[in-house]
Formats: structure tokens, sequence, C-alpha cells
């Protein structure tokens, strides 16, 4: 996925997780943050951010804040609705778990939950697929959520259910970050979202963590790998 318009800036502060204040052709301007998470890790002070300038001339403000350098890993991109983008990119290259797919619809509905992807494959087979954006990188491991997610856990319950009622289910990461290639629950933020997540594994709900070139006006799948105990 790539950016227009992009324009670099220096991070000031977040007063609240919708804004931040950025310094930016040597003036402060108020930003749109494209990410609610809580991000403390990486919008540090003075840290380097992208933004993308908007093309709606009616909006409140004119930029949104993308994309974020931390010092010893590279850029992270912190755009959120940037993981299912990427992971519809990677599906329609035939990937390898799915090189026999014959349909992608995204935004399907299963019991109380709107899943991010519904496949078929060429025999029939149902897929659903959940996507999760992550961008906490800890001594090199990714970490996942940065904030609890109520709705994060609810997924996957509806994942596990899903499986056992006969579909193929599968949990994509989308590590939007260089050189992290796992995920692993962040137990200490969210356990619930941990204990959910073992519970869709043993269920059958398989996971992917799908690797992703990360520059300040691109994004791309680059390669993944499946979890195995």
């Amino acid at each position: 996925m790539k950016y227009k318009n992009i324009v670099k800036a220096k991070f000031l502060s977040r007063p609240n997780r919708f804004i931040a204040q950025v310094e930016v052709d040597n003036r402060e301007e108020t930003v749109h943050v494209k990410n609610t998470g809580r991000c403390r890790e990486l919008l540090v002070p003075g840290c380097n951010v992208i933004l993308e300038r908007s093309e709606n001339p009616n909006r409140k403000t004119l930029y949104d804040l993308i994309c974020v350098y931390k010092e010893g890993l590279g850029w992270v991109n912190i755009d959120s609705q940037v993981p299912n983008k990427v992971v519809r990119e990677w599906l329609d290259n035939l990937p390898a778990p799915f090189s026999d797919i014959t349909y992608i619809r995204p935004e399907y509905r299963y019991g109380n939950s709107r899943m991010d992807f519904y496949l078929e494959r060429n025999e029939g087979k149902k897929i659903l697929i959940e996507v999760k954006g992550c961008t906490l990188e800890i001594d090199g491991m990714g970490y996942f959520p940065d904030a609890p997610t109520i709705r994060g856990v609810k997924h996957l319950r509806e994942l596990a259910d899903a499986s056992m009622a006969g579909y193929e289910c599968y949990l994509i990461f989308v590590i939007a970050m260089p050189r992290v290639k796992k995920v692993l629950p962040n137990m200490s933020t969210h356990p619930e979202f941990g204990e959910a997540l073992e519970e869709a594994i043993e269920s059958g709900v398989k996971v992917i963590y799908l690797e992703c070139d990360v520059t300040p006006s691109q994004i791309s799948a680059v390669g993944y790998s499946e979890y195995s105990k």
C-alpha cells in the first residue's frame, strides 16, 4: 500500500487519543492520529513522524499521522486502517496458504461479530480471517494488544466457535514494523486476550505472522510464518 502527499514532521505531544501536536515546516500543527491505541513507546516527544496531507479541504485537521520512527528499530506504521489493506493485497497475490481461493469478501458477519474476511477454496471450503495490526515491539518481539481490547477478545471467541462449526479460521497479525517476525499476547496489558488466543488455538484457529517492509510512504507484506508450539 502506498501513500500520497506525505510530509515529515516532529512529534510534540498527544492531548488525546485522536489528535497530536507536531512541528511541520517550522510551525505547530494539530493532526489526526490514525490509531486510538496508546502507542506510548512510539510517540515520544521529539521523535520523527510521517504525515499524510488530506485531500479533503473541509477537514478540521489537514494531516493524518501515519508513521513513527523508533530508534533502534526503524519506521513503524500506526495507521489502523492499513492492516486490512495489506492483507487484501497479500491475498490478491494468492500466497501459499491461500493459493487455491476462488472468492474473497471483506467485512463478513458471523455470529455477533463482523470478521475482516470471508474466503472460499476451490473445493468449497469456507474460511474466516480476522486481522490485527501489531505496532508494539519489545526486545525484537512483537506484542498485541498495546491497550485492552474487548472487541479483540470477542473476535477470538467467535473464531473459536466458527472453527468448531467447521470453518477454516485464521488470525493474521500484520507486523507493521521491520525485523519483527513473531507476535506474543501482551499478558501484562490484557491477560484476557492471551487466554482467549490460547483457547482459539486449541479450538483449531491458525495464527499467521505477516512480516512487512515499512517505509515512510509504503507498507507491504514480504513474508509470513505460522504459529507452532
